[in-house]
């Protein structure tokens, strides 16, 4: 996060009820298993059933946070745990195979379990007012089969910046694009009271009316996919700057920073709608109170680049307030999708068979939320992670984010 920028004061937090260093009983952990995946509809054959449903999703879940990246170290976490895992798990046969893992996640429904990753993070957080919510589509490019015709999918997620949790994610259709998703997402999730951030591609009149519908606010980028809008703001900026805002009502922050050799200053501007004297199409655009533009100077080695970008917000003109929210936007990008692809493996990931790319996209995300959740031990994620495939306590700790009272 920007060091010029002070975090927002989330009101969320965990329901738990339980201390950070307070172990998780067996019989606790086999409950919350319970509650979460005994109504998973199996989508097997009863003749085919030698495992349960629940025990084949709790290990392909475990191994992800160990570190697995498919079916065969999904079998081989079970096996090499499987003394650990008869104490909470049922296995009346054992550990399931690969293939197993493979046919149960081809076939089960993947809305299933996206509705279990945002309903754990509804209980586990509760409320997100004054969250800002950064909402981005991810492309899993390892999805791809061009040989059988299967395009990449594309999965639009929701992240709450401050806790560092996926609220939840919608699969992008196929010949369609996230303005399509994107309302679908909003339908999903709890954003009352929370700030919902997003690129050009979501700075649409239908869902800046679904997000004030919810009772949320908005920070959305303006850009050329709106001509006479983005032509009138940049044009009235121009003349208004180079007139130094004479007679305008303006609020200004300057932020410096230095990181990764190189030198960033940001120039927030925050007016409001009444200083341009109108917009195009302005009553489309429920709920507008403020234009921010944000001007970039990065002075890298090599050369300098400069940039100018404009938002559209529901919040009140202040610079400080509507700039930190914009950087919190790029989040998603940092603390997910990067950390997905580099921890995770996720654009790797040459799982492409029916519904499994989506279901593992999904086990990832709940495995991010879980290792997110544990704080004691001070390392990054990737060592988290194998700590957990190492220390059955430690995985303990992990997965007491998933308890319920």
């Amino acid at each position: 996060m920007d060091k010029g920028f002070a975090p927002i004061q989330a009101t969320s937090k965990s329901k738990s009820g339980l201390n950070k260093n307070q172990p998780l009983s067996l019989e606790k952990l086999q409950g919350s298993l319970s509650h979460y995946f005994d109504d998973v509809p199996d989508p097997r054959v009863n003749r085919t059933k030698r495992h349960l449903i629940k025990d084949i999703i709790v290990i392909a879940l475990l191994s992800t946070i160990a570190g697995g990246d498919g079916w065969e170290d999904m079998e081989n976490y079970g096996l090499s745990k499987l003394t650990w895992l008869k104490e909470f798990l049922e296995l009346p046969n054992g550990i399931p195979s690969d293939d197993t893992f493979r046919r149960v996640f081809e076939k089960l429904d993947p809305e299933i379990l996206e509705q279990k990753l945002t309903l754990w993070v509804q209980q586990l957080i509760g409320p997100v007012i004054q969250e800002v919510i950064p909402i981005d589509g991810k492309t899993l490019r390892g999805s791809y089969d061009r040989e059988n015709g299967i395009k990449n999918l594309h999965l639009v997620t929701a992240w709450a910046s401050e806790n560092r949790l996926v609220l939840g994610q919608v699969k992008v259709e196929n010949h369609s694009n996230e303005i399509t998703a994107i309302p679908a997402l909003l339908e999903l999730i709890d954003i009352t009271g929370a700030t919902i951030t997003m690129d050009a591609m979501g700075t649409q009149t239908e869902i800046i009316r679904l997000i004030h519908q919810k009772n949320a606010n908005y920070v959305v980028t303006l850009k050329s996919n709106h001509p006479t809008l983005y032509n009138q703001v940049n044009n009235w900026f121009k003349q208004a700057k180079a007139h130094q805002f004479e007679g305008i009502e303006i609020y200004e922050n300057h932020q410096t920073e230095s990181a990764h050799s190189r030198i960033e200053t940001r120039k927030v501007w925050a007016f409001p709608v009444a200083a341009l004297g109108g917009l195009y199409k302005q009553a489309e655009w429920v709920g507008l109170q403020t234009i921010v533009v944000v001007e970039r100077f990065r002075y890298l080695w090599n050369g300098t680049t400069h940039e100018v970008q404009f938002y559209l917000s529901s919040l009140p003109p202040d610079a400080q307030l509507n700039g930190r929210i914009i950087r919190q936007h790029w989040s998603i990008e940092n603390q997910e999708h990067y950390v997905l692809d580099v921890t995770f493996n996720e654009d790797r990931c040459r799982i492409r068979s029916l519904h499994s790319p989506r279901n593992l996209a999904t086990l990832r995300r709940l495995s991010l939320n879980a290792v997110n959740q544990e704080t004691t031990f001070k390392r990054s994620l990737r060592q988290k992670r194998k700590r957990a495939a190492m220390n059955d306590g430690y995985m303990m700790l992990i997965l007491k984010s998933l308890y319920q009272d």
